[in-house]
C-alpha cells in the first residue's frame, strides 16, 4: 500500500468532478489537453498547488507570488491578472459546489506546438491553463506513522541551470529521488544539494530539531514552500529559535526530531533516515507544537479574509 505525505483520504465525490481547461468546465473522463501541449511535450509549465479551508484559498497571495515569479522567470506570459485566475478557480469550486477540504492543483503551459519542439516561437496558441479541484484530506495515519526517508544520489541541482526554487512541470529528477527512496524501502527522498548538504525532500522541504532548535536548510536549492515559510515564521513569532542553514547528514542522524512539510500534508513526522531511527514515537515535542501552530495559522488567515 502507497504510504506518503500526499497519502489522501479516499472520496467519492472526486469521480464526478468538473475540471477546468481553458474556460470550460468538463467531466473528469472528458478533460484533456492536446498532445502537442508543451507541458507534455518538454515540460515547460509552471504551477501552484493550494488548500481551500472554510471557503478561502489559504495563503493564496504567497502562492501567486511564486507562481508569477516562477513564469516570469521562464518568459511565460500567463495572459492572466491574480484575479482573473482567481475568478476561474471559483468558477471551478463553484461548479463542484465545495467549500472545505479541498486541494486546487493550478497549472499553466506555455500552450500548443506546431509540431513536437522546445522552440518557443513554435507555440500557436495562448497559454494552456487547467485546474483540478479535489477533495482531499491527508490520511492521518500518516502523520500518526510518520514517514521514514533515504537520502538519494540524485542532487537537487545548482540555479544556473535549472533553478531548484522553481516550481516547473520538470520534476523528472525528482520522481529518480523519488524511485532511489521506495527501491530501498523509504517512503520518500532525502536530496542532497550541490556541496552535499540536506537540502530538500523530493516533494515536501525537510526540518530537524536539535536541543530544541529548529534547523532547515539555505534556501538555496530547495522549492522555497509556502508552508516552510509559515513555518519560519510561527517559530518566529513564538521564540523558537529557527535557523536556515547549511547541514549534513551527520547532523540529521543525530537529530532529536525531524518532519517534512507541503501545503497538502501540513508538517509530517519523520521516523527514520536511511535506516538510522530517529523517533520510535511520533510527533515529537517540537513538532506537535508546530503542528498546532500552523494549524493556528491557517485558522488566523482565514478569520482575516472572511472578516
Amino acid at each position: 500500500m502507497t504510504h506518503g505525505t500526499h497519502n489522501a483520504v479516499e472520496d467519492p465525490r472526486n469521480d464526478d468532478i468538473l475540471i477546468y481547461v481553458n474556460g470550460e468546465l468538463l467531466p473528469r473522463k472528458d478533460a484533456k489537453i492536446s498532445v502537442f501541449d508543451s507541458g507534455y511535450l518538454v515540460g515547460d509549465g509552471v504551477w501552484e498547488g493550494f488548500r481551500l479551508h472554510k471557503g478561502v484559498l489559504v495563503f493564496l497571495k504567497e502562492h501567486y507570488d511564486r507562481l508569477f515569479q516562477g513564469a516570469k522567470a521562464v518568459g511565460m506570459d500567463l495572459g492572466m491578472s491574480r484575479d482573473e485566475i482567481t475568478q476561474a478557480v471559483r468558477k471551478t469550486l463553484d461548479a463542484n459546489e465545495m467549500e472545505d477540504g479541498v486541494h486546487i492543483r493550478v497549472m499553466f503551459t506555455r500552450g500548443i506546438k506546431k509540431t513536437p519542439s522546445q522552440d518557443p516561437r513554435l507555440t500557436i496558441s495562448g497559454p494552456n491553463l487547467v485546474i483540478i479541484a479535489e477533495y482531499k484530506k491527508a490520511d492521518p495515519e500518516s502523520r500518526d506513522r510518520g514517514v521514514k526517508l533515504f537520502t538519494s544520489t540524485v542532487r537537487r541541482g545548482s540555479p544556473d541551470y535549472l533553478d531548484p526554487r522553481l516550481n516547473c512541470h520538470s520534476k523528472l529528477h525528482e520522481v529518480q529521488a523519488l524511485i532511489q527512496a521506495l527501491e530501498a524501502g523509504a517512503d520518500e527522498a532525502l536530496m542532497l544539494d550541490v556541496n552535499g548538504f540536506v537540502s530538500t525532500c523530493n516533494a515536501t522541504n525537510f526540518f530537524m530539531v536539535k536541543d530544541s532548535e529548529v534547523w532547515t536548510s539555505t534556501g538555496q536549492y530547495c522549492m522555497n514552500g509556502i508552508t516552510r515559510g509559515k513555518v519560519i515564521e510561527v517559530c518566529e513569532a513564538v521564540g523558537i529559535p529557527c535557523h536556515q542553514k547549511n547541514f549534513s547528514l551527520y547532523d540529521v542522524y543525530g537529530a532529536d526530531e525531524a518532519f517534512v512539510t507541503g501545503s497538502f500534508g501540513g508538517l509530517t513526522p519523520v521516523t527514520a533516515v536511511d535506516g538510522r531511527i530517529l523517533a520510535e514515537q511520533v510527533p515529537g515535542p517540537v513538532t506537535k507544537r508546530l503542528q498546532n501552530l500552523y494549524e493556528q495559522a491557517i485558522e488566523t488567515e482565514s478569520a482575516k479574509l472572511k472578516a
